[in-house]
């Protein structure tokens, strides 16, 4: 193995491959890395876009010495340490943290400080989106910058760099299953070209053995993957039984990640099923997280299980109308104060369960209708529910039921 990952990262800006949007040569930040002013970072994305090599890029090119931390096993003592040694000294210092999301509130708030002043340099990274576990003093004193999977063009042009280095016989099927299997990740396509470097003859089928199926989750830039999930999409959203199950099939005869699919199925059973089958929701959870466990052949069984049950299912699309007009009417501007009543402090809260389960009173200072009602699947049993509750109890009973009503008078 000759870890490409290490021997084809960049030396410079110009080198870096990706992320216009943020080391651009049109963007603050690249600027910001020229001039030696660079700010706190904090880099978020999926894996092998480039998050660790332009903090270490960064750092390289300020001269910084830096350290490297993961946040699954932070200790303070050691960070104090490090910085101990540059207390004093000319030389600046950064330090980088990795899975930065899990830093606790204590660990975060030493770090305030050190930002502040601009002892250190702190760059962090994340596979997820950091900013409901930083507090709000962490994100005042750096920048979030959301990173992007590698496009099929940056993947080609990295693949080609690392050809040029270490020469190998490629032939056409195998040049794009690199490309497209590794889902816009980098280290991913690098370490499977690795593994084959030193095989004479290099074929498709040798790749797949190493990696039997894509690491795509909907990243790459050709049409098929995008067309063919697209199309089974489509087919349970119209409750074509064959179509929904041939597309699936082309996905997995494709070496498509099956848990992509799983994931975009429970995205249609909420969509497009919703309340018209509540239990839709539930397969379709259960089935991502069997396909998690299980991979092919099984789990073509599992997922095709869920696609007959999603298009033959009743559709609805209720819910997703419904909160896409709540969202638009906040959005513009109708911003209503919570009902009185409701608001934790008040003493004319009617607790439901002390009236038998319904009692009339407002939940919203102005009425409003989002939720249109249809009879579609079980959401004719549910409507009907609501129908006999609003007749039977129109308006508040003046004395509740005495099974402890008392108890639950302020909650």
């Amino acid at each position: 193995m000759k870890n490409l990952a290490n021997a084809l990262r960049p030396k410079n800006l110009d080198e870096f491959i990706g992320q216009e949007h943020i080391i651009g040569k049109t963007t603050a930040l690249y600027h910001n890395i020229l001039a030696k002013t660079p700010p706190h970072c904090i880099f978020y994305g999926p894996p092998g876009c480039g998050k660790t090599t332009l903090a270490k890029l960064i750092c390289e090119m300020l001269q910084y010495e830096i350290d490297y931390f993961n946040a699954t096993a932070f200790k303070l003592d050691s960070l104090k340490a490090f910085l101990a040694q540059y207390e004093n000294s000319l030389y600046k210092c950064a330090v980088f943290i990795d899975e930065i999301h899990r830093l606790n509130k204590t660990q975060q708030e030493f770090l305030l400080p050190i930002m502040e002043e601009g002892r250190v340099l702190v760059l962090g990274a994340s596979t997820t989106n950091p900013f409901y576990t930083l507090t709000n003093a962490i994100r005042s004193r750096c920048f979030l910058f959301e990173f992007k999977p590698l496009t099929r063009a940056n993947l080609q042009k990295l693949l080609d760099r690392a050809l040029e280095l270490y020469p190998c016989a490629l032939d056409s099927q195998s040049y794009e299953y690199l490309i497209e299997s590794s889902g816009g990740d980098a280290r991913a396509m690098l370490n499977l070209l690795d593994a084959v470097l030193d095989i004479e003859s290099v074929s498709l089928e040798t790749l797949k053995a190493l990696r039997p199926f894509s690491l795509n989750d909907g990243s790459s830039e050709e049409d098929t993957h995008y067309n063919l999930a697209s199309a089974l999409i489509k087919s349970i959203r119209g409750s074509d039984v064959n179509a929904s199950i041939y597309y699936l099939a082309r996905l997995v005869a494709g070496g498509e990640n099956p848990e992509f699919i799983a994931r975009r199925l429970v995205i249609l059973a909420s969509e497009d099923i919703g309340n018209a089958n509540p239990n839709a929701l539930n397969l379709a959870t259960s089935t991502m997280q069997a396909v998690s466990k299980i991979g092919y052949p099984e789990s073509r069984i599992i997922l095709a299980q869920c696609v007959i049950y999603l298009a033959s299912c009743p559709k609805s699309n209720t819910a997703y109308k419904a909160i896409d007009a709540a969202l638009d009417s906040i959005a513009k501007g109708n911003l209503l104060p919570i009902a009185p009543n409701i608001l934790p402090t008040s003493k004319d809260y009617l607790y439901p369960h002390d009236f038998g389960g319904y009692v009339a009173q407002a939940y919203l200072t102005k009425p409003q209708s989002f939720v249109k009602r249809t009879d579609k699947g079980f959401e004719k049993t549910l409507n009907e529910w609501l129908d006999k509750i609003h007749a039977i109890a129109p308006n508040a009973p003046t004395t509740p039921y005495q099974d402890d009503a008392q108890s639950h008078k302020d909650k």
